[in-house]
């Protein structure tokens, strides 16, 4: 059996899980409020729609990201949206994809979110190893800033 590669390392599956206490559709609608994003994430700035349309796949948005000092853009393509199930955008900017699975369990929802391991841009790896200080350290904040912003909708939703 294969383990997957340690934190500490840039080319793993970053995850992060949590289970809350609400329907699918409940969290489907908290996740999919991208203006109360930036307030959950760590390291996200903004979610801007950049066509007319709303939540739906082809949809562009602009991201605006931040760390310490350092802002920078990102194109975010929706590639899918199954309510209250999954909901998936690519990061053109970088190479990344985000994967957000939702399943109901035991009156609740666990809520999965996932970034496979990405065939980043040369831009993107150049930016992480001279900006954003390497890109292993970046995908453990990342991971790490995952799991936060997946407790705080959690608290958000349960907190009603």
């Amino acid at each position: 059996m294969t383990r997957p590669p340690a934190r500490g390392t840039a080319d793993r599956e970053l995850r992060a899980e949590v289970r809350i206490d609400a329907t699918p559709d409940e969290v489907w609608a908290a996740l999919t409020d991208f203006e109360k994003l930036a307030e959950r994430s760590p390291e996200l700035v903004r979610m801007v729609p950049l066509k007319r349309g709303g939540l739906r796949e082809g949809q562009w948005y602009l991201g605006v990201n931040r760390r310490k000092a350092v802002v920078w853009p990102t194109r975010n393509v929706v590639k899918t949206v199954e309510p209250g199930r999954t909901l998936v955008w690519h990061t053109a900017t970088s190479g990344a994809t985000w994967i957000n699975e939702l399943e109901a369990v035991d009156g609740g929802t666990r809520l999965v979110q996932r970034r496979p391991v990405p065939r980043l841009t040369f831009l993107s790896r150049i930016t992480a190893g001279t900006v954003l200080g390497g890109g292993a350290q970046h995908a453990d904040e990342l991971e790490d800033g995952m799991a936060t912003t997946l407790a705080r909708l959690k608290a958000e939703i349960e907190k009603g």
